[in-house]
């Protein structure tokens, strides 16, 4: 029988020890359509697309497509019903090329000699990249290529499968707004070809401009399915965290104290140039600007990570010497780095080794046994203090949400009592719930007196948290403002370098 739904999830219930994921969830997706699943971190989104890509076999409930019952048996199975999956993680093979790592498992061969035939190879990907309207070398290194080129190259794998269903998960988080404009594209171009892509996402903006029909889940439960126009980003934010939130920013006015951070003349060979800011006591000051324009470099240059070829720091209106980050740790900065799970994280350790690692010597007697009963006392109260979801304080930490991942980098730093505090992306990739609480424990920290360095791509953030804004392009600043003069346009024409 004929069905109007391409694909129909119904009643899908997946366990894992100790953990109901999936509860009774339901997804149906027409053809030629754009879908968005959307829901906080640890929703169930993910565990909901690695069922439907055969990664993981449901406890109960039925798959359909076209309204026939299907078995997906892992992600050949996936592949061969039609439906590919372009990742959040990045799987590269650094040293492979572009038109191997697309074609891998699949490359064009010489007749029955197994020889893989490159020239074919090669001119396969770059029909693919002409008409995704890509301009890319398919012999080129993948170590050679940006992570947002990288991107690109796992959606035209995805694409080249030509699949049915194509399931995006954060496609946008890593590429520049050039190249989200050419995947919006690509998207479209799926959908004139009866498509259907599944659009995970925590850009609202990108969510309202792409979507057709969204599927809200919350607690691995299906909440409710609308078409995009019948809902704003008001009504979507209530149904995704189950309350309002009228407020997103949260920001306070709190007395600003005594000069803490220095910096003059600041360089860090052509990634930083001649850049000197103050930072005060109770200050969030935001740092904006586009990719590439230097501002984890500057950070990373004060917290030690890298060497300035000029330029001087001074802590309390003294001059320091950063030369590691042992030396900013004992100067009291701390530093949430941007990419959590690389630098941030012991992902396979647990919550308790994670947040006491910075200060473990203070929880050792003089013969370096650690004293385990005061250290578990000390993370518990940190997990009370954050409010991170966690099983118990053993619970590793590469199960945890996107959200409570960033809230135990947080706790390790904030166990350090630093003055000073870096926030690089603090809220990328998690959900508008634990940005949320994410920005109130700034507001927190702020009102105890610490000063507060935030990068953040999302200007909104930036405007709504930030005391004073610094923008760099180039690796120059090329603009600073009050908060009183904060504008939209202002910031964008310095982030740009048109002011």
């Amino acid at each position: 029988m004929a069905s109007d739904w391409l694909l129909e999830m119904v009643g899908i219930s997946k366990s894992f020890p100790g953990v109901r994921a999936l509860d009774d969830v339901c997804l149906r997706v027409r053809a030629g359509s754009v879908h968005a699943l959307i829901g906080e971190n640890g929703a169930g989104k993910s565990t909901l697309m690695k069922v439907l890509n055969g990664m993981y076999r449901p406890d109960a409930g039925e798959i359909r497509l076209r309204g026939e019952p299907v078995q997906i048996n892992g992600l050949k199975g996936a592949l061969d019903l039609g439906i590919s999956m372009i990742y959040q993680e990045l799987n590269p093979i650094p040293a492979m090329t572009v038109a191997e790592n697309i074609f891998i498992g699949r490359e064009p061969v010489y007749g029955r000699s197994g020889v893989v035939n490159r020239r074919r190879m090669n001119a396969d990907a770059r029909r693919l990249f002409q008409t995704l309207g890509l301009e890319m070398n398919p012999s080129a290194r993948l170590s050679s290529l940006s992570v947002a080129e990288m991107q690109m190259v796992e959606i035209a794998k995805a694409i080249s499968f030509d699949s049915e269903i194509i399931v995006m998960d954060e496609p946008t988080s890593a590429i520049t707004d050039r190249e989200v404009e050419k995947l919006f594209e690509i998207i479209h171009t799926l959908k004139a070809a009866n498509k259907a892509v599944i659009y995970i996402s925590h850009k609202m903006n990108e969510l309202f401009r792409i979507a057709d029909e969204m599927t809200v889940m919350r607690d691995g439960r299906y909440i409710d399915t609308q078409p995009t126009d019948k809902l704003t980003p008001q009504s979507l934010i209530a149904m995704m965290v189950g309350r309002r939130i009228d407020e997103m920013f949260p920001k306070e006015d709190v007395p600003l104290g005594e000069v803490v951070l220095s910096v003059d003349g600041l360089s860090q060979d052509s990634r930083v140039r001649n850049v000197s800011f103050e930072l005060r006591r109770g200050e969030i000051l935001g740092i904006a600007g586009l990719m590439g324009a230097g501002r984890t470099e500057l950070v990373e240059t004060i917290f030690g990570i890298r060497k300035p070829s000029a330029g001087r720091i001074r802590i309390g209106g003294r001059p320091v010497a950063i030369a590691s980050p042992r030396d900013a740790i004992r100067h009291r900065i701390a530093l949430v780095s941007e990419d959590r799970k690389l630098m941030g994280l012991n992902l396979r350790a647990s919550v308790k080794d994670n947040v006491s690692l910075v200060n473990l010597a203070r929880y050792c007697n003089l013969g370096g046994v650690i004293r385990a009963r005061q250290e578990v006392d000390v993370v518990r109260r940190q997990i009370d203090r954050f409010k991170i979801k966690v099983s118990s304080y053993r619970q590793i930490v590469d199960t945890l949400s996107g959200g409570n991942q960033q809230k135990v980098v947080i706790a390790k730093w904030i166990l350090a009592d630093p003055e000073i505090i870096i926030l690089d992306e603090p809220t990328r990739g998690i959900d508008v719930g634990a940005k949320s609480e994410i920005h109130k424990i700034m507001v927190a920290l702020a009102r105890e007196g610490k000063a507060i360095i935030m990068i953040s791509s999302e200007l909104p953030e930036v405007l709504g948290m930030s005391d004073r804004i610094l923008v760099m392009h180039g690796g120059e600043v090329t603009g600073e403002y009050a908060r009183a003069d904060f504008s939209q346009e202002a910031v964008m024409a310095s982030a740009t370098g048109s002011h």
